[in-house]
């Protein structure tokens, strides 16, 4: 429990998301000019490499937006989570939630000198990414330390990965019961699939645990429902070696093996975005049915309770470590 009379800030780190089309080209440059993600060509070259294909995407990524209304739900959910989240640790000391964005607002730079002017002494950081990838946490903690070298100094505590945290595994295995649940009567071989967003070989090659810690949510939840599923990644662009299978591929898979009900979860993402509503939902849906099987989506984390458990429970231990 912390002093009542001190203010410890929350940042939930986030990737973004571009709230209205003119968002959409600058959020595009934002995440195609961080080498954490993707190389382009020597360092110096990478900004304007950056430029041209955010230019040369951006009709593209418009046209999947205007399908959930022009922008992403991602900061609203956001915000949504860290509303729940500084509620359930009232009762544990005084608690500021607040989002944290990679490539768009509120960007570290902004949440952290809302939370100075708010007061608080120390800072902890809860990246919204269960497993750890330097391409997604390891980006949005540098971003983060570089944010804080500018002010009084202000203590962080980091939270670096948590693929099978209790709480956050069983919310998934919720979601796969319930999915399961969708085809009890229907009959037919089932199919799980775990679809998480792919990353360059060559990260996991020079080190990232990404992979592994998939496996770790991976081994948690079938230990609860029981049930295997089948890894497969999505959301891969570049010119570079990605993992296999892609999620178009083992639905296909799936298909020329008989399946008839074929359940996906989104294993690396706790909330909605466009990689969800568009790419999960409507898509891969299509593909699926297209090659005549029925599909469900399980239902994304957001600021389901059980999720928020896992959220205050790793942000409590974090401060008594």
């Amino acid at each position: 429990m912390t002093d009542l009379h001190t203010a410890t800030g929350v940042l939930l780190l986030n990737l973004g998301g571009p709230e209205k089309p003119d968002d959409i080209r600058p959020f595009l440059f934002n995440i195609f000019s961080d080498r954490q993600i993707i190389r382009l060509g020597p360092a110096f070259l990478q900004p304007l490499i950056a430029w041209l294909i955010a230019r040369g995407r951006a009709p593209k990524s418009a046209a999947n937006y205007a399908r959930i209304g022009g922008g992403s739900p991602i900061l609203a959910l956001t915000r949504a989570q860290a509303r729940a989240l500084e509620a359930r640790l009232a009762a544990h000391g005084r608690y500021l939630v607040r989002p944290c964005m990679r490539y768009w607002h509120p960007c570290a730079e902004e949440a952290i000198s809302e939370l100075r002017a708010a007061g608080v002494q120390r800072l902890v950081a809860l990246p919204l990414y269960p497993q750890y990838c330097s391409a997604s946490t390891g980006s949005s903690l540098l971003a983060l330390e570089r944010a804080l070298q500018d002010g009084p100094a202000l203590p962080l505590t980091v939270i670096r990965a948590w693929p099978d945290q209790p709480e956050y595994v069983s919310a998934l295995a919720r979601r796969v019961q319930e999915g399961l649940a969708s085809f009890a009567a229907l009959g037919g071989k089932t199919r799980l699939l775990y679809s998480a967003h792919n990353l360059p070989k060559r990260l996991v090659d020079e080190g990232d645990p990404y992979v592994g810690d998939l496996g770790k949510t991976i081994a948690a939840l079938e230990q609860q429902t029981g049930q295997r599923g089948e890894l497969c990644f999505q959301s891969r662009s570049g010119p570079v070696a990605w993992f296999s299978p892609s999620t178009p591929e083992a639905i296909e898979k799936a298909a020329a093996e008989g399946v008839n009900n074929l359940l996906l979860l989104p294993i690396s993402f706790v909330s909605d975005h466009v990689e969800t509503l568009v790419e999960l939902d409507m898509e891969y849906r299509k593909l699926a049915e297209g090659l005549g099987m029925r599909y469900t989506l399980a239902r994304a984390l957001n600021d389901d309770p059980l999720f928020i458990e896992a959220l205050a429970r790793l942000v409590l231990a974090a401060e008594t470590a």
